[in-house]
């Protein structure tokens, strides 16, 4: 039975194809734990997903905010599942910022004992204020 029909394809089942999740009960869990939203409205496993639609992903510590750019009756390797979607440009920023905010995080905090140094704790006052 083919999951792609002409009004669209099941939300969990674009998620596994779309490389989200590695498997479509994971998929179901994160839907049903309101992890997933279609065009700003919490959404269920079978919701209908088209072409076009506005989907907003948390999986922690990041948010995307995906554009349906395809469908798919399975699940493609990794290369091809990227013309599935498009991250839009505010997304892809915020994801990025926080992607580096959290490497320079762990840099800066990565101590196995002891209080910081000065240096150390200056370090982290200047990341601070520059994530302001």
């Amino acid at each position: 039975m083919d999951s792609v029909t002409a009004e669209g394809q099941r939300l969990d089942r674009w998620l596994w194809s779309a490389r989200f999740y590695k498997t479509r009960g994971f998929a179901v869990d994160a839907i049903k734990n309101g992890r997933v939203e279609v065009n700003g409205h919490r959404a269920k496993p079978a919701k209908v997903v088209k072409v076009g639609d506005l989907i907003h992903l948390l999986l922690p510590p990041y948010k995307h905010e995906i554009e349906v750019r395809g469908l798919t009756s399975h699940r493609v390797s990794a290369r091809l599942a990227q013309d599935l979607y498009l991250e839009t440009a505010t997304s892809a920023a915020a994801r990025e910022a926080l992607t580096r905010m959290l490497e320079l995080n762990r840099v800066v905090e990565d101590r196995r004992w002891g209080k910081l140094t000065k240096k150390e704790r200056r370090q982290r006052e200047r990341l601070k204020r520059a994530s302001l």
